[in-house]
């Protein structure tokens, strides 16, 4: 029927207060943010290197160590994070390193702190790490000095050129030294660090093969549009990171805390649950609060996406993040250090990252073999025709040179993860955060969507209806014994009977013994006699007359439970949940994307073709957890199905699923267990995310032919002598900033 809700910690936890983490999660021992700094040169794209297959595999098992992290300055791409990982993996004694690129975060696994060993590879590998995640962002010349110099030093060379050739070239030949410099060290960084293969390496030595055949001109040219491309990628991955940045800026550095009639202001890492703070008008709350006083109204947009303040009643939790909209008012905190809604948002992001699209690491592996392949096949096309059929040095050369700046796999590696990168961010903006990009394809090819009833379908607010006596007990003693078995849990009907017993003033008996039966009931002991609150179909005792009784309630949409005393039933609760608001509408449109929609749960028949008929869709009933999954398993050979749920008892369905969908309301494990959660609670917000998916899919084929397709008229007009030197630089840079600039239209979609 319904879990008791405790966690491996030993306690309980309150319906809406976070569970303890999970075990299996690593814990970060140690971050070291080490200054700001700022860079002349930027990077581009990872062509070859790599964190290895730790870097590529899913679900392989934990590495042995502890975990540190870092927060890291100065990446412009996804591949600048490939970068970093390769030269952390290198360090003796790292068995694992991943760079999240969306949060900035360098995770590394080791059984002892490498501090100085980690800060030497990132530096090594022309990056830094942060020691003040305050630190305000370069300023527009600091990003933009290498370009505007470089820039100005090619007018220069060029009217320079106009009045004397000679002065002219030697300019130019200057200016290409100049450019160099930064892409060049950082090409030598690269190699010692482990990416021998990487663009700046095409690029350094294209620029100086030009020099030697007196095209210097051409080979400043080359530079600048390089550094511009470069620019524009850095600007891109700014914009798709700015949903990230602006939910990490959400909490307030410092709180006021309460301690008798004495305010102090604390850091918000100081504040423990049961500490009691104040929120000024218009500050945000730099925990999960429960309120103390009567009612405020709160803004929540910022987490759900409602622009509307939503009024908050006394004793009612209140994330993180959130605005206080009319009055300063008390909570009391709930959430620990590092565990508040804002956390665990952050925390899920950062598991995205940990899940690529299979097509993105395809790519990323076939990089590593590319840009070799390329390299070695523009030394051919140089050396061959002379050497073989006498044809003349420098055209060749020419030709090799172009080749390099053409088969540079910049844009193709990028259109992957800059579609995937825009597309997460715009789901996290809307209210859906999506565990990378496998979870986001996954949801484009759903045909199948398999939902939970209650709190999922419905509100999860079920109320108790019916109070039926089936041996002449009185009625309140009845609801105490119900509440006393039902203290603790989480599910929706037992807050419900604890809900409605609290509202006769009495004190609710203390349970002993407390025990979850797996998708019938729970069993209590209360002032030495045995209680059990069951699911009707779960028991063989009951007589005609209580099961019609039953019967009759289970018509009207109600689900019941049954009340054993000793083995005797002694009563009827039946309570009755609302359909959300909004699920016709998403079961409507889901319909019109041609996704069939599924009931799939563990209450009644009856109750449950209630709820079905109002939204016209198949149901399952009276199914256990177990049921639940082999239901899923057989769906889910038919066709990819998603399954949405947010209890504990969904989470085994939802794990063989295609993809598993949370409510943002739901279990911590539910949450943990999903490829995505909807953390607004809107099942509307389905739609937008698997439309969303589908743009992304269609966005990145989009990506692919401008890449390749930009590459091979070059190549082919490079071949035929059509096009030089710095026009090649427009199938690398100019196709990049076309793919970047193609991902970022992701950002403006509409839902």
């Amino acid at each position: 029927m319904h879990q008791h809700s405790s966690c491996g910690c030993g306690s309980r936890h309150a319906a809406k207060k976070p569970a303890c983490p999970p075990a299996a999660r690593p814990v970060i021992q140690k971050i070291t943010r080490l200054s700001s700094a700022t860079r002349d040169d930027s990077c581009c794209h990872d062509s070859g290197g790599g964190s290895g297959e730790n870097a590529d595999d899913e679900g392989d098992s934990a590495p042995d160590g502890k975990g540190y992290s870092w927060l890291i300055n100065g990446m412009d791409c996804p591949s600048c994070a490939r970068k970093i990982e390769t030269a952390v993996q290198r360090v003796d004694g790292v068995s694992h390193a991943r760079v999240l690129f969306a949060t900035e975060k360098l995770v590394v696994i080791s059984k002892t702190d490498l501090s100085k060993q980690v800060e030497q590879a990132v530096k090594q590998a022309g990056f830094s790490l942060k020691t003040n995640k305050k630190a305000p962002e370069p300023g527009f010349w600091l990003q933009n000095r290498a370009i505007i110099l470089l820039s100005l030093l090619m007018l220069a060379s060029w009217l320079l050129s106009s009045v004397d050739e000679t002065s002219g070239r030697i300019a130019f030949i200057a200016t290409t030294l100049a450019g160099i410099w930064p892409v060049g060290r950082k090409a030598l960084q690269l190699i010692r660090s482990g990416t021998p293969f990487a663009i700046e390496t095409l690029m350094s030595v294209a620029a100086i093969g030009a020099l030697f055949i007196d095209a210097s001109a051409e080979a400043a040219m080359v530079l600048l549009l390089f550094l511009l491309g470069e620019r524009l990628e850095a600007f891109a991955a700014g914009r798709a990171r700015q949903g990230v940045t602006a939910l990490m800026a959400l909490k307030p550095d410092e709180a006021v805390r309460i301690r008798g009639d004495r305010r102090e202001s604390v850091a918000i890492d100081d504040l423990r649950p049961g500490d009691i703070i104040e929120v000024a008008a218009g500050a945000r709350l730099p925990a999960d609060a429960r309120l103390l006083i009567p009612f405020a109204s709160f803004d929540e947009s910022a987490l759900t996406g409602e622009s509307v303040p939503v009024e908050r009643q006394q004793g009612e939790t209140v994330a993180a993040g959130c605005t206080s909209v009319d009055r300063q008012v008390r909570m009391e905190v709930v959430s620990r250090s590092g565990e508040s809604a804002i956390d665990r948002i952050l925390h899920l992001i950062e598991q995205a990252e940990e899940r690529r699209a299979p097509i993105e690491r395809f790519l990323d592996r076939f990089s590593r073999y590319y840009t070799p392949a390329i390299m070695a096949l523009a030394l051919l096309i140089t050396v061959v025709p002379p050497l073989l059929f006498a044809a003349e040095w420098q055209p060749w050369i020419y030709k090799g040179l172009t080749l390099l700046l053409i088969g540079c796999p910049c844009a193709l590696v990028i259109s992957t993860p800059a579609a995937i990168t825009s597309g997460l961010a715009a789901a996290t903006r809307r209210g859906a955060l999506i565990k990378g990009g496998a979870a986001l394809e996954n949801l484009g090819a759903v045909r199948t969507i398999a939902f939970d009833k209650t709190g999922t379908l419905t509100e999860g607010k079920p109320q108790v209806t019916d109070v039926v006596l089936l041996n002449g007990e009185d009625k309140t003693a009845l609801l105490l014994k119900a509440a006393a078995v039902e203290s603790g849990s989480s599910h929706p009907l037992a807050r419900a009977i604890v809900a409605h017993a609290a509202t006769l003033n009495q004190a609710i008996p203390v349970a002993e013994g407390q025990r979850v039966l797996a998708g019938s009931g729970i069993e209590a002991w209360v002032n030495g006699r045995h209680l059990l609150l069951s699911a009707p179909a779960k028991l063989t005792r009951l007589t005609e007359a209580q099961q019609k009784l039953i019967a009759m309630l289970e018509s009207a949409g109600k689900t019941t439970v049954v009340v054993l005393e000793e083995q005797q039933p002694i009563g009827l609760i039946a309570l009755r949940d609302s359909l959300r608001s909004d699920a016709r509408q998403a079961i409507n449109q889901l319909k019109a994307l041609g996704i069939s929609c599924v009931m799939l749960t563990g209450d009644n028949p009856r109750a449950a073709a209630a709820i079905a008929g109002e939204l016209d869709i198949d149901y399952h009933a009276s199914l256990l957890p177990e049921d639940k999954v082999q239901l899923v398993d057989k769906l889910n050979q038919q066709q990819p199905l998603a399954m949405v749920g947010d209890g504990i008892n969904d989470a085994p369905a939802m794990k063989a699923a295609t993809i598993g969908i949370a409510m943002g309301g739901g279990t911590d494990v539910a949450l943990e267990t999903a490829d995505a959660a909807l953390t607004h609670n809107r099942l509307t917000g389905l739609v937008a995310m698997i439309r969303l998916s589908r743009a992304t899919h269609a966005n990145i084929r989009q990506n692919i032919a401008i890449a390749l397709g930009l590459k091979g008229i070059f190549l082919l007009t490079t071949l035929l002598g059509i096009t030089g030197l710095w026009l090649a630089v427009l199938a690398d840079s100019g196709a990049t900033a076309l793919v970047t600039a193609n991902a970022l239209r992701l950002l403006r979609k509409e839902n």
